[in-house]
């Protein structure tokens, strides 16, 4: 269930991308550079570090790392070469950094706790609950989003069960749904709460998370329902799912006279809540 969230992960209040693939972290390198040298070019600075380390010692430092799509400062899924604990410790090495340490018992940690996880998942459930209150948001909307979560896990277990392909298939599909529960795609959806690299359902109000998860959940129902398979016959699934939701959504916005889309982000609570969080950590220091 926590597959979800983990896409990012926190180090000192920086951000971290990352993706859980064949039982193991793989990390962003141009996240970790930018943390551990500071430098406002990590693209450049990690091209530059690799030239230097092949010259120097003969170790092409990219041989280990694979590519995987990543949502990128402009919003958009970009290939990201991305480097796992082991590989990442090498890459740490040829980085002049006093992080350098630090980041390593932080790795290991990450590491850690992902085994701890598929062990007892109900301790991922705590370590969200315990994310999403250190960035400021309140126990019921905490409640509705690991909902939501455990919805689109159902939906998106279905459909790999039912041949839908990862990646793009499963992107197309989730724009199906949204465009027909809100009117508006995700992209769309995004630019209206000025967001980019940030996760859309993370700043959702409790309205447009609840009809969210009722477009998935009716995804998956009619998936069933019509025992879909493949990518064409899951979207009819989609848009069938998604219309019932947005035909809800209509109903209430015309009962309640409120507007379920919301321009409203959580940006600047998190801002703050990331404020505090280092200014404590800075005191206990």
């Amino acid at each position: 269930m926590a597959e979800e969230h983990s896409g990012l992960a926190i180090f000192e209040g920086k951000e971290i991308r990352r993706v859980w693939e064949k039982e193991r972290w793989w990390f962003a390198v141009t996240d970790v550079i930018g943390v551990l040298s500071q430098s406002t070019n990590t693209r450049d600075y990690w091209y530059r570090m690799k030239k230097r380390e092949l010259e120097s010692t003969g170790v092409d430092l990219s041989t280990d790392c694979r590519h995987f799509k990543m949502v990128a400062l402009d919003g958009k899924n970009r290939d990201t070469e991305c480097a796992d604990f082991e590989h990442m410790l090498r890459i740490i090495q040829s980085v002049p950094s006093p992080q350098a340490e630090p980041f390593k018992r932080w790795l290991a940690k990450v590491g850690k706790q992902r085994i701890e996880e598929l062990e007892n998942p109900e301790l991922a459930l705590d370590r969200m609950k315990e994310e999403y209150r250190a960035m400021g948001y309140p126990d019921d909307w905490i409640i509705k989003r690991l909902q939501s979560i455990n919805v689109r896990k159902t939906l998106t277990d279905e459909w790999d069960n039912r041949g839908v392909e990862k990646g793009l298939e499963y992107s197309i599909l989730t724009a199906e749904i949204a465009q027909n529960t809100f009117g508006i795609k995700p992209g769309d959806h995004k630019a209206l709460k000025k967001l980019k690299r940030e996760i859309l359902r993370d700043h959702m109000t409790d309205l447009e998370l609840i009809f969210t998860m009722l477009g998935e959940a009716g995804t998956t129902s009619k998936a069933i329902e019509k025992d879909a398979f493949g990518f064409y016959e899951n979207k009819e699934a989609a848009i069938e799912g998604g219309t019932a939701a947005g035909k809800a959504r209509e109903a209430f916005e015309l009962e309640s006279g409120q507007k379920v889309i919301s321009t409203a982000n959580r940006k600047d609570q998190i801002r703050v809540a990331k404020q505090q969080a280092r200014l404590a950590a800075k005191k206990k220091n």
